[in-house]
């Protein structure tokens, strides 16, 4: 039998927080309830907002609530080819396309199409404009050669032609179920940049299938992105883990916990003598 491998996966850039705790404890007791492994990530893409200092902070406060993981800890700036590598088969299955619409551009032709219900996706971002699908490949190469900003997006419509079946992804819990993917919902969405091959749909699929991971324990503002990540672990042959979308630890008024919020951080809740068992307890662990 596979030994279930389970991972947290936090981005350096800010403070962690309850709902971080929630999650990386909660998955370090399914691990173990399992007998499985327990892997820990830098999802530290964003060169310019994830620090080192910020990660060495929050692996203290990990090591603080009692997270014990395996070695090494993976970062994914340090694998930036291997994102490449995955972006460059896209490019040659001709399923992604330079995007070179700015934000204003894109407000723009939506307000063109004399629309009234454009479609947004789960997030409630519009879909972007699909104009650009069918630019030359002479067109395209002149405006990345002289600097036009980009990003690589996924023609959904293709993809989901050449995928040619419905996807599902097997949520577990207190029951498994099946869930019908929808990565239409979410239209052409971003898999790379001009600076950086890779976005997060793209290197937490990559990361998950070279880790080995079999379940994906995160929390449920993540739900609806897992039909993006079920339909880019079918167009790479990538077996699909597990999920389970776990609550979410919400603030007084109902919001979701942010790491620019001191008050609900870690670090700021040490500050004030709150013990690990105190952590457990605020956060129904």
């Amino acid at each position: 039998m596979t030994v279930p491998v389970f991972r947290f996966a936090p981005s350096p850039n800010g403070s962690l927080h309850l709902g971080h705790a929630y999650s990386a404890l909660l998955n370090q007791r399914m691990a173990q309830n399992m007998g499985g492994r327990m892997l820990l990530r830098m999802e530290d893409i964003d060169r310019e907002r994830c620090t080192p200092e910020l990660e060495h902070s929050m692996l203290n406060d990990l090591e603080w609530i009692g997270l014990n993981w395996e070695q090494p800890v993976r970062r994914q700036s340090e694998h930036f080819p291997i994102y490449q590598e995955a972006l460059d088969r896209l490019v040659k299955m001709e399923l992604v396309y330079p995007a070179f619409l700015s934000r204003s551009g894109i407000k723009r032709e939506i307000e063109r199409s004399n629309m009234d219900d454009w479609p947004r996706d789960p997030d409630g971002a519009p879909f972007y404009p699909p104009i650009e699908r069918l630019l030359s490949k002479r067109e395209q190469q002149t405006r990345m050669a002289r600097g036009d900003p980009y990003a690589w997006r996924l023609n959904m419509d293709r993809a989901l032609e050449v995928a040619g079946t419905q996807l599902i992804w097997h949520e577990f819990g207190s029951r498994e179920h099946k869930v019908n993917a929808r990565p239409q919902d979410w239209g052409d969405v971003i898999i790379a940049r001009r600076d950086m091959p890779t976005s997060y749909h793209l290197s937490v699929v990559i990361d998950d299938a070279l880790q080995g991971i079999t379940h994906v324990v995160r929390g449920k503002d993540l739900y609806h992105a897992t039909s993006v990540h079920r339909l880019l672990q079918h167009l790479f042959g990538i077996e699909p883990p597990l999920y389970h979308h776990h609550r979410l630890v919400l603030d007084n008024d109902g919001n979701k916990l942010s790491k620019s919020r001191r008050d609900t951080s870690l670090r700021s809740l040490r500050e004030r003598g709150v013990t690990r068992q105190e952590i457990c307890d605020l956060i129904g662990l």
